[in-house]
């Protein structure tokens, strides 16, 4: 049976899996959502056998039923292969009492490779699919890590261009070179004066714009995206949750059937909702812990049903998670004020003409599956000291909030289930932030001197994604204001 989708933000039209992947983002501003979530039809004991690689076609053929079972194998093919550094594409590690699901082993050794490495292909099909002449541009906001995993993935695609915007001074320093060192003929990166929620608000209004729409379809283009606004995104993260849980039951972790608690650190929301999913699919999943940064929009808002951006943004060592407006939130609150998309209407048109709503009593009693709580600068310090002196194992910045946030939510609830932890970044990638945490006498060194020293305590292997830009030539210097954005657009694309 078709899945179909429709928007958030109207439920009367629907379109194919494919068509909601091509067009990334609803023409009334809305995101795409399945009518229904589809359960899994293969049981835990059929999936702890299979690879990465038979668990998405698993999962994503509930999802994306109008691509074939070829064109979905030659989509997964494609993806996770020997672009990731290990086999089994997500490994499991067992740090004391928790499970880190390793999500960094990537072409760009963050979380986003799970799905960005999957998106071109499936992209390039739906586009073919829909007999779709004009070339796709991919616009995408980043706080860090989906431009590069986006650039890197789209990376001289036929058919495509890619621009990526990220705020000037708020990712790492890895981030910036993994970006502005990109190859490719078809990419461009744009630093813009301003925060993430600038750029991500800056993008969705690019895709609002209907004279702008006119004038691309004009010179031959069309927009697409790479943000997990796009359900092509969100589909595939549903994959490493049925995945993991399928390991831990392999490896006699957990009995058959047993419930587990997952921690996963966020800020657009995008990765938390997909172990939601996955739950909805039959995964047995308890609690969806959210950890938060001091950007706690989040914990608050699960704390008191009521989502305020109307605070101090912060700029922290998690910068991945210093996000205000999480997009991906909408999608939830569609769910739980029971798919009335009038009801979500209002609520998303008072956060942008107040920043700020509040959900009924009724649609907070549906959130029952979720609890938040979020680390200082301070504790995910931290947790990445003690971490280190007790195991030996190094973890970045993002992972140790939720591996906090984990802890603390065990100790305040007295809920002892296995709890799974999403480790979404390499500590590599956030180097200088990682090791002033293990000792303070790092805290002047250069990022690229720690590169080695990261290597020798940790035992670990110098990622190549690190190697690639110690020495690569900065090929994107293009810098613009937030209000300017359409500009640097169509100025890219010479139209």
């Amino acid at each position: 049976m078709n899945l179909l989708y429709k928007s958030t933000r109207n439920s009367d039209k629907t379109v194919t899996a494919s068509e909601a992947i091509l067009k990334g983002l609803a023409d009334d501003g809305g995101l795409f959502v399945p009518e229904y979530i589809p359960k899994l039809d293969v049981t835990m004991d059929e999936l702890k056998g299979m690879t990465y690689q038979e668990t998405a076609y698993a999962v994503m053929k509930q999802f994306l039923t109008d691509f074939t079972e070829e064109e979905l194998k030659h989509c997964i093919a494609s993806a996770y292969d020997s672009k990731f550094d290990t086999e089994v594409i997500a490994p499991l590690v067992k740090v004391e009492d928790t499970y880190h699901l390793e999500l960094f082993h990537g072409a760009t050794i963050a979380f986003k490779d799970m799905a960005l490495s999957i998106l071109p292909h499936l992209l390039t099909t739906a586009a073919k699919k829909n007999n779709v002449t004009k070339d796709i541009v991919i616009l995408t906001a980043t706080s860090g890590d989906t431009g590069k995993a986006a650039l890197a993935g789209f990376a001289d695609v036929p058919g495509t261009k890619i621009i990526v915007f990220y705020p000037k001074g708020g990712v790492s320093r890895v981030q910036e070179l993994q970006m502005v060192t990109q190859k490719g003929e078809n990419t461009s990166v744009v630093a813009i004066h301003g925060n993430f929620d600038n750029a991500q608000s800056g993008v969705k209004a690019l895709f609002e714009d209907k004279e702008l729409e006119k004038e691309l379809a004009d010179a031959g283009y069309q927009f697409s995206s790479a943000n997990s606004i796009n359900i092509g995104r969100l589909v595939p993260q549903v994959v490493y949750y049925v995945y993991a849980y399928a390991k831990l039951l392999e490896n006699e972790e957990i009995a058959s059937g047993e419930e587990i608690n997952v921690t996963v650190p966020t800020g657009n929301f995008g990765n938390i909702l997909a172990a939601y999913y996955a739950k909805q699919m039959g995964v047995p999943i308890a609690k969806l812990i959210c950890a938060s940064n001091e950007n706690k929009v989040l914990f608050d808002f699960f704390r008191t049903g009521v989502y305020d951006r109307n605070r101090e943004f912060i700029l922290t060592s998690s910068p991945s998670m210093d996000i205000l407006i999480s997009s991906n939130l909408e999608r939830l609150i569609y769910t739980i004020a029971g798919q009335d998309a009038k009801k979500n209407s209002e609520l998303m048109e008072q956060l942008m003409e107040k920043g700020t709503y509040e959900i009924t009593p009724e649609m907070k009693e549906r959130l029952a599956d979720f609890a938040g709580g979020f680390a200082t600068e301070e504790e995910t310090k931290e947790t990445i000291r003690t971490t280190y002196e007790k195991t030996g194992y190094v973890m970045d910045t993002h992972t140790a909030v939720a591996a906090y946030v984990c802890a603390r939510y065990r100790k305040d609830s007295g809920d002892d289930k296995k709890c799974l932890v999403a480790s979404t970044a390499s500590p590599y990638k956030f180097i200088h932030s990682v090791m002033s945490a293990i000792d303070e006498k790092y805290a002047d060194a250069d990022e690229f001197d720690l590169v080695d020293e990261l290597s020798r305590i940790s035992g670990t292997e110098i990622p190549k994604a690190i190697e690639e830009i110690r020495n690569a030539d900065i090929r994107h210097t293009m810098e613009c204001d937030a209000c300017d954005m359409k500009a640097a657009v169509k100025d890219i694309l010479g139209v």
